[in-house]
């Protein structure tokens, strides 16, 4: 198995991908925590888990929170005595609007759940991955760096940016460390991320996106799904990316590349 003996933490990990990765890497051999604000839907995560032979940790916490996330390392690290993996996953879209609406308590909490909380994620799992190299695996967006046309979404946007920019330069820092650093940029996909949007008065903002006619023979007009991008993550934390650090992988079947 790829992940044989190794620790895994996955924030997010109640739904979604991050509960499709969390299930992925315990069937690899990986002991998996998984951190998020809702106690119940972690719980069903480490059930799943465990019926299928696999080991399963529990912990809720806001990521945004830095006291919060350094209680999280503890745990793990007394439960389990090491960490390998970290998928820095949680996320929320936040309020989409225009500028002009966009209130500066808005932009703060999009920034400080995405970004802030990405930062805090892996600022204090690091001491712990120095110990004998890991991968560390960042959520961001095709909204990151090659899609802008989803009006509004200005704050979400800038934070997905910021976590490319983070990935980018932490990579750097920690190579010497054996520790690879890489994100990945999913496009449409339906999971509860949908439910953290809040638009304002989008009708009349900016001008009508138009896209060519017809379905990428690709997705044939699907999105992609929690399974396929839980496969991506798998890949991103074994030994079979081991020379792949730095990087964002966009996994949307090119759809971005035509509405860019």
């Amino acid at each position: 198995m790829q992940l044989q003996g190794k620790v895994a933490l996955i924030t997010g990990g109640g739904s979604g991908i991050g509960e499709a990765s969390a299930k992925l890497m315990a069937r690899e051999g990986a002991k998996v925590a998984v951190i998020g604000r809702t106690k119940e839907k972690l719980d069903t995560t480490v059930t799943d888990i465990r019926q299928q032979g696999g080991e399963g940790l529990a912990i809720s916490a806001d990521i945004s929170q830095p006291d919060q996330m350094q209680e999280v390392m503890e745990k793990i690290i007394a439960h389990w005595g090491r960490l390998d993996i970290v998928f820095a996953h949680a996320g929320i879209n936040g309020v989409w609007a225009s500028l002009e609406e966009l209130e500066p308590e808005d932009w703060q909490k999009t920034l400080n759940i995405n970004l802030t909380g990405t930062f805090l994620t892996v600022k204090y799992a690091i001491p712990h991955l120095k110990k004998q190299g890991g991968s560390i695996i960042i959520t961001s967006s095709v909204n990151s760096t090659r899609m802008f046309s989803n009006t509004g979404a200005t704050a979400y946007m800038c934070s997905k940016a910021g976590q490319i920019a983070l990935m980018k330069a932490i990579a750097l820092e920690l190579r010497p460390c054996h520790i690879r650093v890489n994100a990945i940029c999913p496009g449409k996909i339906s999971t509860e991320i949908d439910q953290t949007t809040e638009a304002r008065d989008l009708e009349n903002l900016g001008k009508e996106v138009k896209f060519p006619e017809g379905k990428i023979p690709l997705t044939n007009g699907r999105a992609v799904t929690p399974q396929q991008v839980a496969e991506l993550v798998l890949f991103l934390a074994s030994d079979a990316s081991s020379f792949i650090s730095g990087t964002e992988i966009w996994i949307d079947g090119a759809e971005s590349l035509v509405k860019a």
